[in-house]
């Protein structure tokens, strides 16, 4: 076995490219998505990974795919890449379905979580593979691996190999690899699930000028709810082998659909209720463990009298008396007493419980603007809890 002829032991690990053109594809339609998935399912035996799923992408999106494990990310990343066949539904890449087309007759790469290096290859040879088995010619190889290792900042590391580097530097030989056939579409699969924290931010900010820069579609698998909300255009919440919401960031956070929703993105206070009054535009909602919650009426009027009001923590404020209403306007303060129970410091802000009298546990945080704020709520010092109609998210169960 020679390093201009590796063997590669699974097929999941074989770069998936295309014949060099010198001109980039063409741009579809202004009113035509990139990518367009439409109705696609995928079962194992008797489990549906995938359950008729559909979806458009547009070019030079930065989407995020997230979800628990096990709720079909993945599984549809693959059959993106062409390593999983869908049982029904097409996949449209440029309006032409590629659900027939091979993995490497896709114009798709794919970065694997494990990286997938070639161990005996150095980091230019690894990088250079899959230019090599599309027939590039050598001095044109030479160039596109030079644009490749500037692109990812790996200057003289071209000849170590995959153990001779640490795995931040795994990452970009991969990243960089999986960029030099200049695919279309680029899939990450939880691509810094290995980094360590300090490292993952960083790369996160590098992958995103970059996918920038290259004005190319970006797809990334991702569990972790803050790597999607920072990098991604548009997010993709899945479970169960559904889409629950397709959203930006913001909206996803904001304005979640669903209770499911709203409890896997961030932290959230729930409180179960029912609609017992509408007036000028607000909803008040009896609860049992909150009393009275007046909520700001949604856009999408509420059908069910049976609701779930939502409160992110940052909504909720805390004082030792409550917030002094003004009288003469419609603004309702929504008062919660109770004393506070636990204290969590995480420099930025601090993360505040407090038990309310009737037993329920509000979640409070609160930017630490403050050096040294001898005056922050202790533990055992009773507060009152309060947040505004606009702050709570009324959510049909």
């Amino acid at each position: 076995m020679t390093e201009e002829s590796p063997e590669i032991d699974a097929p999941e690990i074989e770069e998936a490219v295309l014949p060099v053109k010198s001109a980039p594809p063409a741009e579809p339609a202004a009113d035509m998505p990139l990518l367009r998935i439409e109705g696609v399912g995928k079962k194992f035996g008797n489990f549906r990974a995938v359950d008729r799923l559909s979806l458009d992408i547009r070019a030079g999106e930065f989407f995020a795919l997230l979800g628990p494990s096990g709720c079909g990310k993945t599984t549809l990343l693959r059959m993106l890449a062409g390593f999983e066949t869908p049982d029904e539904g097409r996949i449209l890449l440029d309006g032409k379905d590629i659900a027939p087309v091979a993995p490497h007759q896709r114009p798709v790469n794919m970065m694997f979580q494990n990286y997938a290096l070639f161990p005996h290859l150095s980091v230019r040879d690894n990088i250079a593979f899959g230019l090599k088995r599309a027939g590039m010619a050598r001095a044109d190889i030479a160039t596109r691996v030079g644009e490749m290792v500037a692109l990812v900042k790996l200057d003289g590391l071209e000849k170590r190999k995959p153990d001779q580097l640490s795995g931040g530097q795994k990452q970009r030989v991969a990243l960089a690899r999986a960029l030099a056939r200049r695919p279309q579409v680029l899939l990450l699969d939880e691509p810094l699930a290995a980094l360590d924290k300090k490292l993952r931010e960083s790369t996160q900010l590098e992958l995103m000028e970059l996918q920038r820069r290259l004005g190319m579609t970006f797809i990334i698998v991702t569990h972790d709810q803050e790597e999607a909300m920072t990098m991604a255009n548009r997010i993709g919440v899945m479970d169960a082998g559904r889409l629950e919401q397709v959203a930006t960031p913001r909206e996803l956070y904001e304005a979640p659909r669903s209770r499911w929703v709203a409890e896997f993105v961030g932290d959230i206070n729930l409180f179960e209720g029912e609609i017992s009054s509408r007036e000028h535009h607000r909803l008040n909602i009896w609860t049992r463990l909150a009393g009275t919650i007046v909520a700001a009426e949604p856009r999408q009027r509420v059908t069910q009298a049976n609701v779930s009001v939502a409160i992110r923590p940052e909504k909720v404020k805390l004082s030792r008396r409550g917030p002094v209403s003004d009288a003469g306007t419609s603004q309702a303060i929504n008062r919660l007493e109770g004393v506070v129970t636990d204290v969590s410091y995480l420099g930025g802000l601090t993360v505040y419980k407090v038990k309310l009298d009737s037993g329920a546990v509000v979640r409070s945080s609160m930017a630490n603007t403050a050096r040294l704020d001898f005056d922050a709520y202790s533990a055992g010092r009773r507060v009152v809890a309060w947040f505004t109609p606009d702050d709570c998210v009324v959510l049909e169960q």
